[in-house]
């Protein structure tokens, strides 16, 4: 029998790095990332690796750039505002071309907002979150088993595209506590041919983001570009459950997922035909995956612990297929299943035939469906 053992999930993000054999850790101490720092400050040490403990996000991240450009395979981690002063960095390094991983593990906002949990750095993680054309690889856990998966999988594409890549998680994530199978999956050292080492015996090798003839720019965006379009075709990750009979399905990460999938079970027992559509990888979006899926949908409901910010990605990819509804709370706030329930039950009202009934009232245990007819 595998021995499964109780973690949090910030330490289980920090323990998957230490064995994807991360070199070097850099961040500052911010609610509700914070077990994560204090997690490496102990464990790297130990390990003969690198752990600073830096002055300011702003420093973190500029020590990070400089660790990538030897070939290091580097961690940071903060939480929204930190993550937000660590943009300039952050666009520096896609501009570089440098492999890091970072881990956002969000809180309320705007502003110092809250250390409550949410989904309001969306915007931020999945176009560019600095200046400049780039994108950044993101992938959403919407569980500590799955951060654990992930942490490894950021790294290896990290180190195949040469860019940073983000690990989006929220405050529920980050201090939840769940049992989990501690099988940590190792990589093999990374060891770059651009990597600077020094250049004695061969020729000097060049990082750098600076470019100040337009047409050398412009050739580098071209190099990126096409870079992103390979991200796009072979990183787009996903997972479906309850789809095949779905009337209406939930679009749903992260922890908002979580919240789904005990609404699309207590719907099921309504007798509505609820499936769940889970973006594993927000960008790239699938959305291919959901464009294909929407014409068989009456609706779909996109929850998120924001005003709603995913749900344009989703209109985007369903181009007008199917109708596409929103449900979310704000400010660390997190919806509750029978919120989702009853915003589910609004979408089934939606392109019903008048008269049609979606369901019989009389088989409904929960008490949580009115078989309304006519179009909304």
């Amino acid at each position: 029998m595998t021995r499964r053992v109780l973690m949090n999930g910030n330490e289980a993000i920090a323990e998957a790095a230490i064995a994807a054999g991360c070199d070097a850790y850099f961040g500052y101490p911010i609610t509700p990332q914070a077990e994560l720092l204090e997690w490496m400050a102990r464990r790297m040490p130990e390990l003969g690796r690198a752990f600073v403990q830096a002055e300011s996000e702003l420093g973190a991240i500029s020590m990070a750039l400089g660790a990538a450009a030897t070939g290091a395979r580097v961690l940071v981690s903060s939480s929204s505002p930190g993550i937000s002063l660590m943009a300039e960095g952050m666009s520096y390094l896609a501009g570089s071309e440098l492999p890091l991983v970072l881990v956002n593990v969000m809180r309320g906002g705007p502003g110092l907002g809250s250390i409550q949990p949410s989904q309001s750095d969306y915007f931020q993680a999945t176009k560019g979150h600095g200046h400049g054309d780039y994108r950044v690889p993101v992938l959403a856990p919407s569980s500590i088993a799955e951060a654990i998966e992930l942490v490894p999988t950021a790294f290896e594409i990290a180190e195949r595209y040469r860019t940073p890549v983000m690990v989006l998680a929220d405050g529920i994530m980050g201090q939840a506590m769940e049992p989990v199978e501690p099988h940590f999956r190792t990589l093999p050292p990374c060891a770059p041919d651009w990597a600077l080492t020094g250049a004695r015996g061969r020729p000097p090798r060049v990082v750098r983001s600076l470019h100040l003839r337009a047409e050398d720019l412009e050739a580098h965006n071209r190099d990126l570009q096409a870079k992103f379009r390979a991200i796009e075709a072979a990183e787009t990750r996903w997972a479906e459950e309850g789809l095949t009979d779905a009337e209406v399905a939930i679009v749903a990460y992260g922890t908002a997922a979580r919240v789904a999938r005990t609404a699309m079970a207590r719907a099921r027992q309504a007798g509505m035909s609820v499936g769940l559509f889970r973006p594993i990888s927000l960008w790239p979006f699938p959305a291919a995956a959901l464009r294909d899926l929407a014409p068989r949908l009456r609706a779909i409901l996109v929850v998120e612990l924001s005003a709603g910010q995913m749900v344009e990605d989703v209109r985007l990819a369903v181009e007008g297929r199917a109708p596409v509804l929103f449900h979310g709370r704000t400010g660390g706030m997190v919806p509750t299943p029978d919120e989702v329930v009853e915003a589910l039950r609004r979408a089934f009202l939606v392109n019903q035939p008048a008269g049609e009934p979606s369901f019989d009232p009389e088989t409904d245990p929960l008490g949580l469906i009115c078989a309304m007819g006519g179009r909304r």
